[in-house]
């Protein structure tokens, strides 16, 4: 590693730790004795879009989280919780061989997420990833997200009675 103070080649590692998915070493320049930081992590392969034309571009994270923003504004989401999707929807995409994904892939993945997370940025967001036309379109996503809810909803609500009924 060269120092970036005078360019000599020698330096040692002083310290050094995890942070999340990256190294941080603290090292000492042999040469001039100052110190610095340097950050290690691990160089992913390049991840390829396929666009519903068939033709490719490289993954960028930032298009996606963009594009997420907009459908959690001012909603209770925090941008960890952006990045902890994409960086789910990355990985688990990198790990393919040849590692690419479709659009549509990326899009359900997101909207099989925010489902989970938040039940407005999920309408948002569908209804622009499936370019909503009419207000039918809305009327049936919510009847669906409701009706998953409130199965969701009884089957919480047997769970607790059963266990009730065990316990006596």
């Amino acid at each position: 590693m060269r120092c970036p103070f005078c360019g000599f080649e020698d330096t040692k590692v002083i310290n050094s730790r995890s942070i999340g998915d990256r190294k941080r070493r603290r090292r000492e320049c042999t040469n001039c004795g100052r110190r610095f930081t340097t950050y290690e992590m691990i160089e992913s392969p390049i991840l390829l879009v396929v666009k519903k034309d068939n033709t490719f571009e490289p993954f960028d994270r930032s298009k996606l989280i963009q594009s997420m923003s907009l459908a959690v504004k001012k909603r209770p989401v925090s941008i960890e919780d952006i990045n902890h999707i994409v960086n789910d929807i990355e990985n688990s995409c990198a790990a393919e061989d040849p590692p690419q994904i479709s659009t549509a892939r990326i899009g359900e993945m997101v909207v099989e997420s925010l489902r989970k997370l938040d039940p407005v940025a999920y309408v948002r967001f569908t209804s622009v990833y499936k370019d909503f036309a009419d207000l039918d379109s809305f009327i049936s996503l919510i009847s669906e997200l409701r009706e998953s809810e409130e199965k969701d909803r009884i089957r919480a609500a047997g769970g607790i009675i059963a266990q009730d009924e065990d316990n006596s």
